[in-house]
């Protein structure tokens, strides 16, 4: 994931890649098939961990409002070039001329919109938030946290995380009309 984020997988090659884990570019190659194909596993195992930190996060016992907070947080890019951000970046350059990395791509953000889907339907049941169409607001929220992120991992200006955070924040609030 490290050397993707450094490198930019048009650059990196199978060689550099082998020799920075200890193997040949070749056993790479044999294993994945192509770089487009590393791309994808290793988003893959970045995002298994943070679906794991998902499910925990909705099983804490705190308010809502406060799952939003941790949910948003966790959603974010931790600052510029972020590994699994800049996978991301690679992966969504290449979706649009792969029906297989979209279908990925499309099936690891269903993971995020369901679990966001999930936390807002049970804050409006316990009477946390005011709208009643968790399904909307939650594609919503994630396309904004989708561009404030795309800013914050390119290292834009002003467009840092925790700029980031206070506009996810604010929105959420203006979005969901937090009681």
């Amino acid at each position: 994931m490290t050397a993707i984020a450094e490198e930019g997988l048009a650059t990196l090659t199978m060689a550099a890649l082998g020799r920075r884990l200890g193997t040949s570019g070749g056993h790479i190659l044999y294993y994945f098939g192509s770089k487009d194909r590393l791309l994808l596993e290793t988003l893959r195992w970045s995002e298994n961990g943070l679906a794991e930190e998902r499910r925990t996060l909705l099983g804490r016992r705190v308010t809502a409002g406060r799952k939003l907070d941790l949910f948003v947080e966790l959603y974010l890019p931790r600052g510029p070039r972020d590994p699994r951000w800049t996978l991301w970046l690679e992966l969504w350059a290449r979706t649009s001329a792969d029906a297989e990395l979209q279908r990925a791509q499309e099936e690891i953000d269903r993971g995020w919109h369901d679990d966001l889907v999930t936390l807002l339907a049970k804050g409006m049941e316990q009477g946390r938030f005011k709208e009643r169409d968790p399904e909307a607001r939650a594609g919503e929220l994630l396309a904004l946290l989708d561009g404030l992120s795309t800013r914050v991992v390119l290292g834009q200006r002003a467009a840092d995380r925790e700029r980031a955070l206070a506009t996810a924040r604010s929105a959420a609030t203006r979005l969901l009309d937090r009681v």
